[in-house]
């Protein structure tokens, strides 16, 4: 079935009689590229354990387009739809790493004093492993030494006994307290949300407001992100189900739905991640970012210089953000894993164009297939019909 839904500068084209003269040329221009993703995007489902999946394009001419394939629950036969929303796991971090940013060009955040600078007078400060030596910079790059609280083990047991808790910043951070770091500060890398949820309590401190409030004035109102909203807790509007499978180290649930609510708390994550969107909006988002849209793009030289990173062929880790080589090209933007979702989105230089891909599953034995891999696969689609549309 074909589930695609067209807009142009954020407003949706109905594909319907309706349509205005720009947006039929529009929405008859892309026809050939929306049967050749669709065709893909049900290829995938049809042929692979996979339940459903939505896919998101940004395309260099302002126009965007969301696509859905299977299901987004599969007892209930319910067909996901592309204004179906999924948790973006550690894309996230771009908001609020976007943020962070912001303040640097407003003389409010420097990326090169130390994180005491901000939080040193916080009665656990001296607790903190690596608290005395780390910067900013090193925390937004992962190169801090300071580990996961989401996998450590007594966190994972106290997330699974209580899924519904909510957690402050303090109670997160306080799983690594007097541990030994990996290494030094800005001597390795290592990923960890800890990271970005010490960056956003300094960004709170700084303002006197929540970060999420900060986001929303800031960036998802500004670029009409409508369909980007906040995934701090279990009522998530338009929520896909997700299959989380077996081995999922965040509780004893197989599906992430019930009753139209999560049976976790998302707000585990907080500034690890903290959104919901659809594929269409996180596209859009992902390309505002790269073409400098997001904060002042005389930064993204240093958002783009990287360290070395085992995410991808060719990766490295800027300030918020991975750059890798993929089979389609130069891609730079953000993966994501929450239980029974999946994220992709990234945003190909050489072609001007963003693809975004959300999988609800994360089932190893369904994903077969890498998703980054995957989305890759779908970017060589959108390049070639680019490419034809344009000789």
């Amino acid at each position: 079935m074909n589930r695609v839904l067209v807009r142009r500068f954020g407003r949706p084209l109905c594909l319907l009689a309706t349509l205005s003269l720009p947006a039929l040329a529009t929405a008859q221009s892309t026809e050939p590229l929306q049967a050749a993703v669709q065709a893909h995007l049900d290829s995938l489902t049809e042929h692979s354990g996979i339940p459903g999946l939505t896919l998101g394009l940004a395309l260099p001419d302002g126009t965007s387009l969301g696509f859905a394939a299977g299901w987004s629950d599969t007892t209930a036969h319910r067909e996901m739809r592309p204004s179906d929303r999924m948790l973006q796991g550690s894309v996230g971090k771009t908001y609020f790493g976007a943020v962070a940013l912001q303040l640097v060009s407003e003389g409010k955040l420097d990326l090169d004093r130390r994180l005491a600078d901000y939080l040193g007078d916080e009665a656990w400060y001296a607790r903190l492993p690596n608290g005395r030596d780390v910067t900013i910079r090193q925390l937004m790059s992962h190169t801090s030494g300071i580990v996961r609280y989401e996998l450590n083990p007594a966190f994972l047991e106290d997330l699974t006994r209580e899924p519904m808790r909510t957690w402050t910043p303090e109670q997160r951070i306080a799983y690594l307290f007097g541990m030994e770091p990996p290494f030094a500060a800005g001597e390795g890398w290592d990923y960890s949300d800890t990271n970005y949820v010490l960056v956003a309590m300094v960004v709170e401190k700084v303002l006197g407001t929540t970060i999420y409030d900060e986001i929303d004035r800031r960036l998802l109102g500004p670029l009409d992100l409508d369909d980007t909203v906040r995934s701090d807790q279990p009522a998530v509007p338009g929520i896909a189900n997700g299959y989380s499978g077996a081995d999922n180290p965040f509780g004893h649930f197989d599906e992430t739905v019930a009753g139209g609510r999560l049976v976790f708390n998302p707000q585990f994550e907080w500034a690890g991640g903290g959104f919901a969107s659809t594929t269409e909006d996180l596209a859009v988002w992902v390309r505002h970012i790269h073409e400098g849209r997001a904060f002042d793009p005389a930064l993204l030289r240093q958002f783009r210089t990287g360290t070395p990173a085992p995410l991808g062929p060719e990766a490295r880790y800027g300030l918020g953000v991975i750059m890798m080589e993929l089979p389609a090209g130069t891609a730079w933007g953000h993966s994501g894993f929450m239980p029974g979702y999946r994220t992709e989105a990234y945003y190909f230089p050489d072609h001007g164009f963003a693809v975004a891909l959300q999988i609800n599953t994360t089932d190893r034995p369904v994903l077969d297939r890498s998703p980054l891999l995957t989305l890759s696969d779908l970017a060589a689609v959108v390049s070639a019909h680019l490419g034809s549309a344009g000789s």
